[in-house]
């Protein structure tokens, strides 16, 4: 979860946050190079008298500045394509959950299950204690096994509402009469926050999303047991 002045992104619990990451590093690398070469070409710029009153014009540095910025564009453009598609990849799911958003909750479904739905809502006041987090917890929590591949269903009854996990690597659209698709793959154990991150009324702000996570062993025993 964020923490006070953190101004990185959240630490990973997904081979696909990893890899966003890892695009973010390379394209800010890039943005840094071309802010240097472009505020010391700016600086030189200004402090020099060099002139030249017969120049016409420069077909080669022409040439080069339009080449360059090309084959920047396709450094940054072939990872983020190859990211895209594996944000699609979707193989073999062990379980999916659907996920309806409403005025201002959420509602899961196990679909493999028989009659595992619930609704979560934020802890309000009156429950709250020192261990809650205020804003980020909910009186039912999500929970997933991890080291398994996981299809999440979103959809809404209402407005749209966006379902987002940023330590995941996760946010997906829910559209009132809309069924959209990701996937999860969590790699370790732990309890993961996320929250609506579309303006969806009076109360966006309070409908957090609390996934934990468990191995597998730990998962087949709260189906087992649960009422």
């Amino acid at each position: 979860m964020a923490t006070w002045s953190n101004f990185n992104l959240q630490n990973s619990a997904s081979p696909l946050m990893e890899q966003i990451i890892f695009f973010h590093d390379h394209t800010l690398i890039i943005l840094i190079m071309i802010t240097i070469l472009v505020g010391y070409l700016m600086i030189n710029l200004f402090f020099n008298k060099y002139i030249n009153r017969f120049l016409l014009e420069g077909q080669m540095i022409e040439l080069i500045w339009t080449i360059i910025p090309t084959i920047t564009l396709i450094f940054i453009a072939l990872p983020s394509l190859r990211l895209l598609y594996l944000l699609d990849e979707l193989n073999n799911p062990l379980i999916t959950l659907k996920s309806i958003g409403h005025q201002w909750y959420w509602s899961y479904e196990y679909s493999d299950f028989n009659n595992i739905e619930f609704d979560s809502y934020m802890i309000n006041y009156e429950k709250f204690n020192i261990n809650n987090f205020r804003l980020l917890d909910v009186d039912n929590r999500i929970i997933l096994p991890m080291n398994n591949q996981i299809r999440i269903m979103v959809t809404a009854t209402d407005v749209i509402h966006s379902w987002t996990i940023p330590s995941l690597g996760v946010k997906i659209d829910a559209n009132p009469g809309r069924l959209n698709q990701t996937n999860l793959f969590i790699n370790r154990p732990g309890i993961f926050f996320g929250q609506c991150s579309e303006i969806c009324g009076a109360n966006h702000s309070f409908m957090p999303i609390m996934i934990e996570s468990i191995s597998i062993k730990n998962f087949i025993n709260w189906i087992n047991n649960y009422s």
